[in-house]
């Protein structure tokens, strides 16, 4: 990698996912130094599971995965901007976005398939 990332200070790097042609903001996950590789490699997105505690390729169980159209830093090199083509819904609770409700807990994202349909 040509620019420095902070690896060395943070295990994980905070990973905005964001829509390469509307700019909607989709998701935020977290990258270890083998998940940026992964996603540079393969042309899709990987993340690390903090929960599960292992790599994650975005869409392997859903479909809904990420293509990766473009990869940024943030002027620390402490953070990742994903630019991606989203195939289906970002949110496994069944929204195109995470970030689909106001802080008042009011809908204001698009609900774009069943969350049960795909994890049975």
């Amino acid at each position: 990698m040509s620019v420095d990332l902070a690896f060395e200070e943070n295990e994980l790097l905070p990973a905005v996912a964001q829509d390469a042609d509307s700019g909607e903001v989709l998701m935020l996950a977290y990258v270890t130094r083998e998940a940026l590789e992964r996603s540079r490699e393969t042309g899709e997105a990987h993340y690390y599971s903090r929960s599960r505690e292992e790599l994650w390729h975005k869409g392997s169980t859903s479909g809904h995965v990420q293509r990766i159209e473009g990869i940024r830093v943030d002027c620390d090199g402490d953070a990742i901007l994903y630019l991606v083509d989203q195939e289906g819904g970002a949110c496994h609770t069944g929204y195109e976005s995470c970030f689909h409700r106001t802080i008042d807990g009011e809908i204001v994202g698009e609900e774009v398939f069943d969350p049960d349909a795909v994890y049975e």
